[in-house]
């Protein structure tokens, strides 16, 4: 039987870090799906379009080729061709994603692509409607979450290591203004899945996330 795992959780949880190890440790392939709709943020912005033109921004998700792969250094996204990886973390591109993805059509499409990907491999998923919308069968669910001021210390301490200008007060700021948006879209709003597993990572370790959600993998598998 495949082995796939889901994980949800807010913006700032740790998740695509903590997916990143968990899928090492159980030996199967990492999705990051927030990074699809980065990606489609970031050519939206390079085109100069306008985020909140629902037509003109699903015409540009229908029109695009996405492709996924996953190398040595973890997973590779590329939008015709063209690898963006190295460009898709930005708070801007983060904003641009997060109201993208409100739109019915731009998630179909997305989704179709995230459920053909895990049907053919083990894989671990983690974005904000996993375990909800694209995997409900998942062997595993878990949503990863950590207190809006924990998230913005970390991401914070992150956008520092890039010599980021941006105050730790603009950084808990956009962490709550995505927090609403993507608790509130019409369209598979971020929830906790009413079986997915609560893993609070407040006051834990990286290790001590990892650990635990390994622990709810095996006992899922094995239950």
């Amino acid at each position: 039987m495949r082995l796939n795992v889901g994980i949800d959780g807010p913006v700032g949880a740790g998740k695509s870090t903590v997916a990143d190890a968990v899928a090492a440790k159980l030996g199967i392939l990492h999705l990051d799906t927030g990074a699809m709709y980065r990606a489609l943020g970031l050519t939206a912005l390079r085109r100069n379009m306008d985020v909140q033109n629902e037509q003109a921004i699903v015409a540009l998700c229908n029109s695009l080729n996405f492709a996924v792969t996953h190398e040595a250094d973890g997973q590779h996204t590329f939008v015709e061709g063209e690898d963006v990886t190295g460009l898709i973390r930005t708070q801007e591109v983060g904003m641009a994603a997060s109201t993208v993805s409100r739109y019915a059509e731009v998630r179909k499409a997305m989704v179709r692509l995230q459920q053909k990907l895990a049907s053919e491999t083990d894989m671990l998923l983690d974005g904000r409607d996993i375990c909800t919308t694209v995997l409900p069968d998942a062997t595993a669910k878990i949503y990863l979450t950590a207190s809006a001021e924990e998230r913005a210390r970390r991401r914070f301490l992150e956008l520092q290591k890039k010599n980021s200008p941006e105050t730790f007060e603009q950084v808990l700021e956009e962490v709550i203004k995505r927090d609403e948006q993507d608790m509130n879209r019409p369209v598979e709003p971020l929830r906790q899945a009413e079986d997915a597993v609560l893993v609070d990572s407040t006051n834990l370790t990286f290790d001590e996330v990892v650990d635990t959600i390994l622990r709810i993998v095996e006992e899922k598998r094995h239950g």
